[in-house]
């Protein structure tokens, strides 16, 4: 009898998972993803900057046998298990992998959706080169102080842009101070004007109107491209198909990924929300789940018992240009430490970690199964540490609901 596992995504969470579940030869794979073929995500930056294209072809980093359906999931039937794509198709499975990744927040900011420009998906960034190389003279004004925003600034800056920076709250919040210094004197090296504690309230089509913290100054005005780089949410797919969701959008599941409505739905990436306690937004951690929401649905073919989460993190990489980065190291939990990276060895480790995932999925497409699970305790930690700070936010209890 034949098992059928309906991939939703092609990310770095829904290739990675889509590829292990070839293992088996008697499960079939199907991947539902809005485009032909896979986005490095990690590189849009680039792709806006005309660096780097930031596509790879399927026939790269994909098993043969996954079958390909190109469109997107706008519902999830649980009790049919059946998914409704764009057009009105619909697909049926006996596993769905929920692995549909997250979308460019506007943070609810006016006009931000009507005349900033995002970059958050391949589409956005293609249009954003496209505005840029039609008006090579304009200044950019750059949304957000993470690393989509730092790396945005950086990137076009060093290609001769005039850039401003406006990261809200904090520059890099993530960095510890010493490696948030490197980051701002690279940008600085750039030419890149940071208006540090500035935020946006407004975007116009003259520019983006900021707020000194306390009173609007209606003609305090940056002109030129607004770039929006200000975050990331959740698709909203889980919660408008009925499905359990943490307050931002993420599927709930328990520690091995499983639905909290039906333990046939396994979710992966920045979907995914265990035990109520999503891990970072990163391929760091996408790569990772896709292999253990691969893994649950194999053990669950098999009658075994899924292994829990467990997937230590090593730091955050940040690219400044072609010649400059810095990497942030962490513990395996996922806390900043004082130690960072920078100089010539941040640029080639960054390199290398962009690299690495595509080849990480080129070889699960190879030889399924073969790509090696870090195991550590760092996730029983970081619930612990989630557990005190906030005793309402405890460990999920297994799937409430069993599909017959």
């Amino acid at each position: 009898m034949r098992t059928h596992v309906l991939v939703l995504g092609a990310g770095y969470a829904g290739v990675m998972a889509a590829n292990r579940l070839t293992r088996r030869d008697d499960v079939d794979v199907t991947l539902v993803n809005p485009r032909d073929h896979f986005v490095e995500r990690i590189r849009l930056h680039q792709l806006a900057a005309g660096t780097h294209d930031a596509v790879q072809p399927f026939a790269r980093v994909l098993a043969p046998r996954v079958r390909v359906v190109v469109g997107e999931a706008t519902a999830i039937d649980v009790d049919a298990r059946r998914v409704r794509l764009t057009g009105r198709e619909e697909l049926g499975y006996d596993y769905l992998v929920y692995a549909v990744g997250s979308r460019g927040s506007d943070g609810g900011v006016p006009g931000a959706r009507e005349h900033a420009l995002p970059v958050s998906t391949f589409d956005d960034a293609t249009r954003l080169r496209r505005v840029l190389d039609d008006d090579p003279g304009a200044p950019v004004v750059v949304v957000g102080g993470g690393p989509t925003g730092l790396e945005c600034a950086a990137e076009l800056a060093e290609r001769g842009r005039a850039v401003t920076l406006v990261p809200g709250h904090e520059v890099a919040p993530y960095f510890r101070e010493p490696a948030r210094r490197v980051a701002l004197r690279r940008l600085a090296r750039l030419g890149v004007t940071v208006l540090a504690g500035a935020h946006v309230v407004r975007v116009r089509a003259d520019g983006a109107v900021l707020d000194d913290g306390a009173v609007l100054d209606d003609g305090a005005v940056v002109p030129g491209r607004t770039l929006w780089a200000a975050g990331f949410e959740p698709s909203g797919l889980a919660r408008s198909s009925g499905l359990r969701t943490d307050a931002a959008g993420r599927l709930l599941t328990d520690e091995t990924l499983t639905s909290l409505d039906s333990d046939r739905i396994v979710a992966a990436g920045d979907a995914a929300a265990p035990s109520g306690v999503p891990q970072r937004m990163s391929c760091q951690a996408a790569l990772p789940l896709g292999m253990r929401a691969a893994d649950t649905v194999l053990a669950r073919i098999a009658g075994v018992t899924p292994a829990a989460l467990d997937n230590p993190f090593a730091g955050q990489c940040v690219s400044l240009g072609r010649a400059g980065a810095v990497v942030q190291l962490a513990s395996t939990q996922d806390v900043a430490r004082r130690a960072h990276v920078g100089g010539a060895v941040a640029v080639w480790v960054k390199e290398a970690v962009c690299r690495s995932t595509v080849g990480s999925l080129a070889r699960e497409a190879r030889r399924p199964g073969s790509t090696w699970l870090p195991s550590s305790r760092a996730r029983r930690r970081v619930l612990a540490r989630t557990a005190a700070a906030a005793p309402a936010v405890t460990p999920a209890p297994g799937a409430a609901k069993v599909d017959a």
